[in-house]
């Protein structure tokens, strides 16, 4: 069922109450998702995005219930990724000729995806088509963010941004709206998407936040690909964004840990105790990292201005849960965070030594030499983790 967005545009797209887990099982949507696809109804018919491929053969017939397949004009791709693009091998073998506007790279992607050779009609960023009724659709490249592929398409009259991957959330809801949505859980899937997909494109994303504003066009809806439609104040996620691509971090302190026997965890909570008696002020959680979403976490790495790692040694390094993690950090390419390292050990104690390594090498700015404690912590090892933390608090 297709709903009203704004005039002659209309969501045609997918509600996903069930979906757990995107980009396989590397990101984790507690709230599920949309995959959002428009009709604009002008002169010309205009179908921007379809859905993901499960959900294929659902929309076209959605969709053909909505319009009459032969008279839509165009298909615009502003994305060749599959949760995007997933219908239109379904869609194309009713309309086979139609033409299809994208970028370059989504010709490869695309043909790439799917191995067919459809009607492509590549655009760049500046380049207009005329839909009637005195309105263009103005393309404008947004090359990897996140796909080299990805680009927006801004449609003048409505001053609508079609605004793809950029400012959406990974979020279902019924209602299509940002002003109909419940706040802190639209900003905590913004931020939460932010932190997993966009922090290693962020200076790129800076760079396309001016050139987009030196256009000097009015926005008065961004219409994303995933989530609600930002119509109540949409500037307010561009300005998010803006501050997000600049080095984000708050006022907060996060420990990450995973432990075998317990030791290591001791330790980050006395860890903490000791950076709440240094600075009340500051915001301080502890998170073991077998028992936490990852993603979630990295959401919590993004906002914070210093990151406490922990691990056991084992096997003369550290624990493959930790190893892992870092190196999940390490490709998102976070900037201006310090971090610390802290753990237990029977016998070698490499823990620390190789934590502090992998931290450098995936950005980190290593503060402090680090916590070791062998065997399990007893008053006098957890006064010292204490200790550290009021340290570790100040630096």
């Amino acid at each position: 069922m297709k709903k009203y967005v704004k005039n002659n545009v209309y969501w045609v797209g997918k509600v996903d109450w069930e979906l757990k887990t995107f980009h396989g099982d590397d990101y984790s949507t507690h709230k599920g998702s949309t995959y959002n696809s428009y009709l604009i109804q002008e002169e010309k018919t205009v179908l921007i995005d379809t859905v993901w491929l499960p959900f294929a053969k659902e929309y076209v017939k959605n969709l053909s219930s909505e319009v009459d397949l032969r008279k839509i004009d165009l298909i615009i791709a502003n994305h060749g990724e599959v949760d995007h693009s997933g219908a239109l091998p379904e869609l194309m073998k009713h309309i086979p000729d139609k033409p299809i506007y994208c970028t370059a790279n989504a010709v490869k992607s695309l043909k790439g995806q799917y191995h067919k050779d459809w009607n492509f009609h590549i655009v760049k960023t500046g380049d207009k088509i005329s839909i009637g009724n005195g309105k263009e659709l103005i393309f404008v490249e947004m090359t990897m963010l996140h796909w080299p592929d990805s680009m927006a398409t801004y449609l003048s009259g409505d001053n609508i941004l079609f605004s793809n991957d950029a400012f959406g959330q990974h979020f279902a809801n019924e209602k299509l709206f940002n002003d109909q949505a419940d706040r802190c859980d639209l900003f905590n899937e913004a931020i939460k998407y932010y932190a997993n997909i966009l922090t290693p494109f962020s200076s790129t994303l800076k760079k396309k936040l001016a050139e987009i504003s030196s256009f000097n066009l009015p926005i008065d809806i961004i219409a994303t690909s995933h989530g609600v439609i930002w119509r109540d104040n949409p500037s307010q996620i561009i300005e998010k964004y803006a501050q997000w691509s600049d080095d984000y971090r708050e006022n907060q302190i996060t420990i990450v840990y995973d432990t075998m026997w317990n030791g290591t965890k001791i330790l980050a909570e006395s860890i903490a105790h000791g950076i709440e008696k240094a600075d009340p002020k500051v915001t301080i959680k502890i998170y073991n990292l077998s028992k936490s979403d990852e993603n979630d976490l990295i959401t919590e790495v993004f906002k914070s201005k210093t990151v406490i790692i922990g691990s056991p040694t084992v096997s003369n390094s550290i624990l493959h849960s930790v190893a892992g993690f870092i190196h999940f950090m390490k490709g998102l390419k976070f900037k201006g965070k310090k971090a610390a390292a802290f753990g237990c050990y029977g016998w070698s104690g490499e823990s620390v030594k190789t934590l502090n390594e992998m931290m450098s090498s995936a950005g980190f700015e290593i503060i402090d030499e680090g916590l070791k404690n062998q065997w399990n912590p007893d008053n006098n090892g957890q006064k010292t983790a204490v200790e550290f933390g009021e340290k570790i608090a100040l630096l």
